[in-house]
């Protein structure tokens, strides 16, 4: 049995999670690296298809759901609910135990031409219905069942063991009525002709006028009785051809071409409109199969396209994926670095709920970050890419030898089918290895269980009073438990995992923050030859904060987007400080079961960290700025020592010592002030300045700011009126930086 990697672990951790989650969900899956997110994917759908085989064996209440692939007589039954019947919402059928998965992938690439981007989803999703229940189902429920009016109605959920009603005409049943039209003139016909009707002792000529006349009768019986349901029967088949010929996805097509039609309201309505029949139709088939549908959605390569395509796919997902009863599980595969200055650059992004992580949060309902490649997963993929590429060299090789010359070009079809072989051979190992992976169901749903109904330490009084806040913790807490049981990892108490997500959830800058911290620590002592001692693990994660926050403080003017994403400062000290006192020993324990923090803040904090303490060798070996955490720290003595080190005159000595210029003085004086007070040479101050004042900008080291340069001069005024205004009127933000 093959050892699974964390990749495995982590899109096993994700299947679980999926068939637990209620819809709408929208799941953002994000990770710099494509290939890690598509194998995610690919994986996620055999371990989903997998919990959903062993959720309905395991299942043992009765009736049994139908198969997902219906034989003849399931076809012939599921097109006479179709024509008959109505749909009954009753509490059992809203609440079925067993659960089936439909996959489409949306390539938001493929559509990028389009300035709809969004219109192509529906289309996707229409295309992707058609294939898997069948177009002429589709056309049926659209004829025979779907009622655009009942969009505003709200749903009854009715109490009892019916699932189906007959629909009726004049208080009889259709069915029963249409078997009476077709049958009743059968039956007298049979009689009539079998028994005769009682007949007078009439003359030849009358007899032959009275059989016609009989006969006449007959045919009158039958149009009369025809009639009817010939015009029904024509009517339908009118309606069935027309959609046929012209189906919906054609129009939506045509819509998004004609730029008149597009740009109404009239066109955005039909694209909702279709969304909702879709709806319609699936809670219908859950019905008929006695199981849940959900319609996983994978939405890749949004990253690549422009801005104002990628926000308004989001609002798309947002807006037509979102309503209360759909069945649709957006899984939002991207790059956050990428999503994240996009959006940011994209117009009319003023406010900060328009920014990218605010939208992002209105959106997403679980969060899942991948983490980073471990030495050993990076050794690994190192040596699979090299084989595959000898492989791949081996066979063109091979190839070439057998033409004529030796320099035939392949076609592109052989390249690619030595591709899909490749890839076959990568991906089979993966699939024989799902049986490595087994964490118990029950014991899953009791840790969670213990972990949303613990309140010995009051958790709820952290979390956002914010329904989809809630959602995205309460399924983050899922996954985290399951990918620690996977990893083996040492459970520690139900309420501290809780708290654990909440703090990543409600505070991501300062988390990532110290993330960042305990990490350059480690690295710092590695290079210069140090071994970190044991008992720096008992550092509560609140000394790691307090140690660094001025140098967060000064960073903020850079940070403002990722320090607004954190709650309340004062809940987050007291969570680490006073309820929760976490170690590093904990950071390391839960770091690689954090998939709901977004690693791309914490890789900006260390880019703009790393920049104020670069250290480089030859000419900059000396003159390399001080890290501003120890010039905070620095004394009189301290800073004149390190001009003596760079060969300052002692003038300056005596005027730091007479001035008592410490490293808080340097960090939080003015500039212009010192420059006048040290009366320093041009040469000397820039010296000076770039060792001992880090934190302000100058032209080697220009501001790390995302201020989109796109923006027109009338949309940067108004954004920077926003600003003032934001400030003035929340004079309290100020300490949000500490």
């Amino acid at each position: 049995m093959h050892k699974p990697t964390k990749d495995d672990i982590y899109a096993y951790a994700l299947s679980k999670t999926l068939t637990k989650v209620s819809s709408p969900a929208t799941v953002g899956l994000y990770s710099s690296c494509e290939n890690r997110t598509n194998m995610i994917l690919k994986q996620m759908e055999v371990y989903m298809k997998r919990e959903t085989s062993r959720i309905e064996q395991e299942h043992k209440m009765r009736p049994r759901p139908r198969s997902a692939q219906p034989s003849a007589t399931g076809f012939l039954a599921l097109i006479g609910r179709l024509l008959f019947y109505w749909p009954v919402w009753t509490e059992q059928n809203q609440q079925h135990h067993n659960i089936r998965f439909i996959y489409v992938h949306f390539s938001a690439w493929h559509f990028a031409g389009s300035d709809l981007l969004w219109a192509g989803i529906a289309i996707r999703l229409l295309n992707a219905m058609q294939m898997s229940f069948g177009k002429l189902q589709l056309i049926l429920f659209r004829v025979s069942q779907h009622d655009e009016e009942q969009e505003v109605v709200k749903k009854k959920v009715e109490e009892g063991p019916n699932d189906w009603r007959s629909k009726k005409v004049c208080c009889c049943p259709l069915w029963f009525l249409l078997l009476s039209i077709l049958i009743v003139p059968i039956i007298i016909l049979v009689v009539m002709l079998t028994c005769g009707a009682p007949k007078p002792e009439l003359d030849p000529d009358e007899e032959v006028n009275t059989t016609n006349s009989q006969v006449g009768v007959l045919e009158g019986l039958f149009i009369a009785a025809l009639g009817v349901p010939a015009a029904t029967a024509l009517r339908f088949a009118f309606q069935m051809g027309k959609n046929l010929i012209f189906s919906q996805d054609l129009n939506l097509r045509r819509g998004m071409d004609n730029e008149k039609v597009s740009s109404q309201l009239g066109f955005m309505n039909e694209v909702r409109k279709e969304m909702w029949f879709l709806s319609r139709f699936i809670q219908f088939m859950e019905v008929f199969e006695r199981r849940r549908i959900r319609v996983v959605l994978k939405i890749t390569n949004l990253d690549r396209c422009s801005p104002k395509k990628i926000v308004a796919v989001l609002d798309a997902i947002n807006i037509l994926l979102s309503e209360e009863e759909s069945p649709f599980i957006s899984i939002l595969a991207v790059n956050p670095d990428v999503l994240v200055q996009k959006v940011n650059f994209a117009d009319g992004c003023f406010s900060k709920e328009e920014r990218a992580y605010a939208l992002l949060n209105c959106i997403v309902t679980l969060a899942f970050t991948v983490p980073p490649l471990g030495e050993n997963s990076k050794r690994s993929l190192f040596y699979s890419l090299a084989r595959s590429s000898k492989l791949l060299k081996d066979k063109n090789e091979k190839e070439d030898g057998r033409t004529t010359g030796g320099r035939d070009k392949k076609s592109s079809s052989d390249v690619s089918l030595v591709e899909i072989v490749l890839d076959t051979k990568e991906s089979k190992p993966l699939i024989d290895k799902t049986s490595a992976l087994d964490v118990k169901e029950e014991e899953v749903e009791k840790l969670v269980r213990s972990v949303l109904t613990s309140n010995e330490r009051n958790l709820n009084q952290y979390m956002l009073d914010d329904a989809m806040s809630m959602r995205r913790v309460i399924n983050s807490i899922r996954v985290t438990v399951i990918i620690m049981k996977a990893l083996k990892k040492e459970l520690p108490q139900p309420e501290y995992i809780a708290a654990w997500v909440i703090l990543a959830n409600g505070w991501p800058c300062r988390l990532s923050w110290i993330l960042q911290c305990v990490e350059d620590v480690q690295q710092r002592a590695g290079i210069d030859g140090k071994k970190v001692a044991k008992t720096d693990d008992s550092k509560t994660l609140w000394e790691v904060f307090t140690e660094s926050s001025a140098e967060l403080y000064v960073m903020s003017p850079q940070i403002e987007d990722l320090l607004e994403q954190d709650g309340d400062p004062e809940m987050f000290e007291r969570l680490l400080k006073i309820d929760f006192k976490f170690t590093v020993k904990d950071l390391k324990r839960f770091e690689e079961a954090t998939v709901n923090l977004d690693l791309s803040i914490r890789r900006e904090l260390a880019q703009i960290r790393g920049t104020s303490r670069l250290k480089d060798s030859g000419w900059m070996r000396d003159l390399a700025p001080l890290p501003i955490t120890t010039i905070i720290k620095m004394k009189e003595e301290d800073i004149c020592e390190e001009l003596t080190r760079l060969k300052f005159h002692d003038k300056y000595n005596a005027i730091v010592k007479s001035n008592n210029l410490n490293g808080s003085a340097l960090v939080f004086g003015d500039a212009d002030d010192l420059k006048g007070l040290l009366q320093m040479s041009f040469g000397e101050w820039a010296t000076f300045r770039l060792h001992f004042l880090p934190h302000l900008p100058s032209k080697l080291r220009p501001q790390y700011r995302r201020t989109p340069s796109t923006l027109s001069q009338p949309q940067n005024q108004l954004s920077r009126l926003h600003a003032a205004q934001h400030y003035s009127s929340n004079p309290s933000l100020d300490k949000n930086y500490m």
